[in-house]
């Protein structure tokens, strides 16, 4: 009994000690490969809630042509027939009159100029946010193609580890019927077998699930049998925290906007301060009847005597506060937020690390050192089974690991808008 448990549980130890082997090769690859990049790329162009983004800079930019816009001439025109009061001895026949004026506004180039800044400062800010959808749009990308990646990872794991089972459940059965080994053995391991099936079945619907977050964000371009042509394995490289503290409050887009906002709301102020000049039309009059014909000119001035707006100045002004503590506030935030990615890449590489260097390997001796127990008699098959399901629970947290330190270099990448951006549409 003893010599046929040894084989079983050499076959045993060999498949789960070349699982990572396994998890590596194990998959059929798909009709079409994407590299992070190009799956980003891919999902730049078809997700309609960037289009949405970059047709609100195309709004800004038609604000700016209007607020760029000469103010158009009044014409009007008044024609009629004279009716005589007094006899017609007195006054001769009766005859038609016209009268034609025109109006022509005089725009305070104070004002215009303001209105023109502000209508530049909304394309600044416009272009900001779509930068920020952009970027928070490839790194749900990236997160999710990782996420992808792992959830394959542990449904491979998760498939071997069954058929493992399966197998040494049918080699069981084969030692219980020739009365080589208990019974209980085997109700142990189809217990373990079902156990086995559950996880690989859950492990299986995540993977699907991950396949399906791609394609919602992509907007369902992906074909059905794409594959992610990446690695949880892939490098992770940034240049030293001192610059990236001094890169990100320039270049991230969040910030990029709110300082664009504070300068149009500076400018608003401006605008509002530049309708208290008086405004100025020119004036063209043409009268003619059957005994005249004048022509005139003059001016027209709006002088804001009663009121000088002081109440939207008071509220521009106030905006530009609530924008300015906005940005200060952002800028602290962003910070952080810098500073929390870090810590965790840091975390995330100490565990990978960790896992490589010393607790795999520990977790594979002890399940050697747990078989050859088992072939000496000194530890039962519970026991083997316990370090086999350590091994799996180590090399889980393994790819979990690696998965957070992709995630943690995303949300670095984020903060700073490192994205492909070569093919977006400006």
């Amino acid at each position: 009994m003893q010599t046929s448990s040894f084989y079983l549980f050499l076959l045993l130890s060999s498949l789960i000690l070349a699982l990572p082997a396994t998890l590596a090769s194990a998959q059929e690859e798909p009709t079409l490969a994407l590299t992070i990049e190009d799956l980003q790329r891919l999902g730049l162009q078809a997700n309609g809630l960037v289009r949405a983004a970059q047709s609100q800079v195309d709004i800004a930019k038609a604000n700016v042509v209007g607020a760029a816009a000469f103010p158009n001439p009044e014409v009007t025109v008044m024609a009629g027939p004279d009716r005589p009061r007094l006899p017609i001895s007195e006054t001769g026949p009766a005859s038609n009159q016209r009268e034609i004026t025109v109006s022509q506004p005089i725009e305070n180039p104070f004002l215009r100029a303001a209105r023109i800044d502000s209508a530049q400062a909304g394309v600044g800010a416009s272009q900001a946010s779509l930068h920020q959808v952009r970027a928070d749009l490839a790194a749900q990308l990236r997160v999710s193609a990782y996420e992808l990646l792992l959830r394959q990872e542990l449904a491979l794991m998760e498939t071997s580890i069954h058929d493992l089972m399966q197998e040494i459940s049918r080699r069981i059965k084969v030692s219980v019927d020739i009365g080589e080994a208990a019974r209980f053995e085997l109700i142990r391991a189809d217990t373990e077998v079902l156990s086995a099936a559950s996880r690989k079945e859950a492990a299986l619907l995540n993977a699907e699930r991950a396949r399906i977050a791609l394609v919602r964000l992509t907007a369902g371009t992906l074909q059905p049998n794409f594959k992610i042509n990446a690695s949880l394995n892939d490098p992770v490289a940034f240049p030293p925290l001192a610059v990236l503290r001094q890169e990100v409050p320039a270049v991230n887009p969040d910030i990029v906007r709110l300082e664009a906002e504070q300068d149009r709301a500076q400018l608003r102020i401006d605008e509002e301060r530049a309708t208290v000049l008086p405004s100025v039309s020119i004036l063209y009059r043409n009268f003619q009847d059957a005994q005249f014909a004048s022509n005139t000119a003059g001016i027209n001035v709006k002088i804001p005597l009663f009121y000088r707006r002081q109440g939207e100045i008071d509220g521009a002004i106030f905006d530009s506060a609530r924008i300015r503590e906005t940005l200060e506030y952002r800028r602290f935030e962003i910070g952080q937020q810098l500073e929390s990615a870090w810590q965790a890449k840091q975390i995330a590489q100490r565990r990978v690390e960790m896992f490589e260097g010393g607790i795999v390997t520990e977790a594979e001796l002890a399940l050697r050192i747990a078989q050859t127990a088992y072939r000496l008699g000194e530890r039962g098959f519970i026991e083997v089974l316990d370090t086999q399901r350590v091994l799996r629970g180590v090399l889980a947290e393994l790819l979990q690991a690696r998965f957070e330190l992709q995630s943690a270099a995303t949300e670095i990448d984020r903060l700073r808008a490192h994205y492909p951006k070569e093919q977006a549409h400006e």
